[in-house]
């Protein structure tokens, strides 16, 4: 007889998330610990370069904790919009995240033909939502309703949490990396390393060229697990699993990147925001919009069948 496996909710996913927020946090914090130590002691500050990781470390996280949705949201070139401007818009962030029992989030728009969309913040009671104007333009009602209720279960669910901190941490690790390997370039830093003598030197030149490529699988350590999550509470929001399914043909379908996206902040937007041409492949941060479709238009499927069964 086989054992029957206890299917995932909503709280668990909540408690997942909670307990992955602390592990990758952690993880990226050693990264950018190792990364800021090997930048001083390739400049010669030896061991003191650890108390100055550890410093950099605690204030990066006690920085980004309480500011990382600004940094996100401030390069992504947000606006607030009136309620005259977009009646409708504001009207369904607050409905659904009444439905949804979250306090109603900050609501932003990004002037941007592309459609498209992300939350971000540190918890449900400092959240906030970006729409761009050509999701406004190209989407339907309904449609826009299953996107919003899409980022509204992000809230719920803490995603926003782990997304918006990792987003910026891993940002500053390949900025740092980067600047590391430059220093390759123009001829400075430790001069033990240059003799050759130095194994902790030589380390740091590893450390300057795996970061990056580090910091990208921490990314994919952010399960595209919880995007299906945030499906499928879309559906149990809206009811209506066909508005979002349509959005995401849509959204899939238009050819145009969002301007101000980055690698930094493309994992937080619902579809991927960059350059489309390239399609899906394994290092994508989303899962393959056809896979979500799928899954949307099934579950409104079997819906359809228990309501023709109880009749």
């Amino acid at each position: 007889m086989k054992k029957s496996i206890k299917p995932l909710t909503f709280y668990d996913a909540i408690d997942s998330n909670k307990r992955k927020t602390r592990l990758i946090i952690f993880t990226i914090s050693l990264l950018l610990f190792i990364v800021v130590f090997s930048i001083g002691y390739w400049f010669e500050l030896g061991w003191v370069s650890i108390p100055i990781a550890f410093l950099v470390v605690f204030f990066t996280n006690y920085y980004t904790y309480y500011n990382s949705d600004k940094i996100i949201l401030s390069i992504s070139g947000i606006r607030e919009p009136t309620k005259e401007e977009y009646p409708y818009l504001i009207n369904v962030v607050e409905g659904l995240s009444i439905a949804g029992g979250i306090p109603v989030p900050k609501i932003f728009v990004i002037d941007d033909p592309s459609p498209n969309a992300f939350a971000t913040g540190r918890d449900p009671q400092n959240s906030a939502i970006a729409v761009t104007t050509g999701l406004l333009e190209k989407l339907n009602r309904l449609e826009l309703e299953g996107v919003i209720a899409h980022e509204i279960s992000h809230i719920k669910h803490y995603d926003i949490r782990l997304q918006t901190i990792s987003a910026v941490m891993v940002g500053l690790i390949v900025i740092l990396g980067d600047a590391l390997r430059r220093s390759f370039y123009w001829g400075r830093g430790s001069k033990r390393y240059k003799k050759g003598g130095d194994i902790i030197a030589l380390i740091a030149v590893l450390i300057a060229i795996l970061s990056p490529i580090l910091a990208t699988l921490l990314r994919l350590a952010l399960s595209r697990q919880r995007e299906y999550m945030a499906d499928a509470g879309s559906a149990m929001l809206t009811r209506y699993p066909e508005g979002l399914a349509s959005a995401l043909e849509k959204i899939a379908r238009d050819p145009l990147p969002v301007k101000r996206a980055n690698s930094m902040t493309a994992p937080l937007y619902i579809v991927n925001p960059l350059d489309k041409s390239w399609g899906e492949n394994l290092l994508s941060t989303h899962p393959p919009v056809e896979e979500r479709i799928r899954r949307l238009r099934m579950m409104g499927e079997r819906w359809r069948l228990l309501e023709k069964e109880e009749r």
